[in-house]
C-alpha cells in the first residue's frame, strides 16, 4: 500500500462523494479507480453494465430486493 498525491480539488470532490456514499474517502477513491480501470479495460460496456457484472461477480441478486428481474 502507498501513498497517492492528488490535488485538493479532487481531494474535496472524494470528500463530498463519500458522504453521499456512506464510503470513506478512502473508499470511495478505491471505488473510483477500480471502476474507472474496469472502464479502461471493457470500453464497450456502460458504467451500469460493469457495476451490474461485478454485483452478480460478489453474489448480489438485485431481484432479490426489489422484485423486479434483471
Amino acid at each position: 500500500m502507498g501513498i497517492v498525491n492528488i490535488d485538493e480539488e479532487l481531494h474535496d470532490q472524494l470528500r463530498k462523494a463519500s458522504g453521499v456514499s456512506c464510503r470513506s474517502i478512502n473508499a470511495q477513491a478505491a471505488f473510483w479507480i477500480k471502476i474507472g480501470m474496469l472502464c479502461e479495460m471493457n470500453p464497450t460496456q456502460s458504467f451500469n453494465e460493469i457495476v451490474v457484472r461485478e454485483l452478480y461477480a460478489a453474489g448480489v441478486a438485485p431481484h432479490a430486493v426489489n422484485g423486479a428481474s434483471v
